[in-house]
């Protein structure tokens, strides 16, 4: 019975010993006699006691590796700083355990490396318009340099591009130069297409004075009428101005409707027909 009970108490032990749980996104590598064996996956596995030995466990899942910001230079000769976090996960772990010391290290210098030879290759303006095309590139060489470590980059991204102070300085002063010249052009813009608007009323205007003159006897009194009230309007807007103005004009050129009214007696004119009347003649003469 002695002997039953021990050999129950070894089978009992050697099972619980050789019994290994692996979580659900992990894996365990399995060494025997300090060579790699096998590979545990999630869910319950069985070892040899003494002779298998777990020598690494770890995640498969996707993770995230965070570059700290590396200076780098453009082709232009401009120092920038530049960050970036690359998201990454194990394909194979043996891979990854047996073949480089410390993947995330190592993941890590090809990130600053490639990060480096590729903002050396772009001139600065166009570092930040071609932040995709980088990102590009590095996922391209980091996910090729990586495969020999069954690792796989899924993606790269440049998180911030940071240059010197005055090169931050000459960009706002350039931005703030490009901003006001489009706003010169947008009020440019505006008052030409005002000054279009104001002519199309103005010949709309003329267009239907027309027609209603052809329909009256009394045309050559009202267009009188008008150009004198042009004339009085324009020379009272010249008397408001601040400064001090002469005006010389030769009756010579004055255009022959205004010196005929201003020659003509000072009969009535005749009010038109649709009853609104017209101001006489005498009160141009005033004017």
């Amino acid at each position: 019975m002695q002997i039953i009970g021990i050999l129950a108490l070894i089978i009992i032990g050697y099972t619980v010993g050789s019994v290994r749980i692996i979580k659900q996104g992990n894996e365990a590598l399995v060494e025997r006699l300090g060579k790699y064996h096998r590979k545990l996956r999630p869910g319950l596995n069985f070892i040899v006691p003494v002779l298998d030995y777990i020598a690494l466990s770890d995640s498969v899942r996707e993770q995230i590796l965070d570059v700290d910001k590396q200076a780098a230079i453009t082709r232009d000769n401009v120092s920038l700083e530049v960050d970036a976090v690359v998201y990454w996960r194990i394909l194979e772990l043996e891979l990854t355990y047996y073949a480089i010391e410390n993947v995330e290290q190592g993941i890590e210098e090809l990130v600053v490396t490639t990060l480096r030879s590729e903002i050396g290759k772009m001139e600065f303006e166009k570092t930040f318009s071609s932040r995709d095309e980088l990102n590009r590139a590095l996922l391209s060489q980091l996910d090729e340099a990586t495969e020999p470590w069954g690792v796989k980059v899924t993606r790269v991204e440049v998180q911030e591009i940071t240059p010197p102070e005055e090169v931050r300085r000459s960009m706002q002063l350039q931005q703030a130069a490009e901003l006001k010249r489009r706003a010169t052009v947008l009020e440019a813009q505006g008052e030409q297409e005002a000054a279009i608007k104001r002519a199309q009323a103005t010949v709309e205007s003329i267009q239907m004075l027309s027609q209603a003159l052809q329909q009256r006897s009394d045309t050559g009194e009202i267009l009188q009428y008008l150009l004198a009230q042009r004339y009085v309007e324009a020379n009272q807007k010249l008397g408001e101005s601040e400064n001090s103005k002469v005006l010389f004009m030769d009756p010579k050129f004055l255009s022959e409707g205004l010196v005929h009214l201003i020659n003509t007696p000072t009969t009535p004119v005749t009010p038109p027909e649709d009853g609104h009347d017209f101001p006489s003649r005498r009160r141009h003469q005033s004017l």
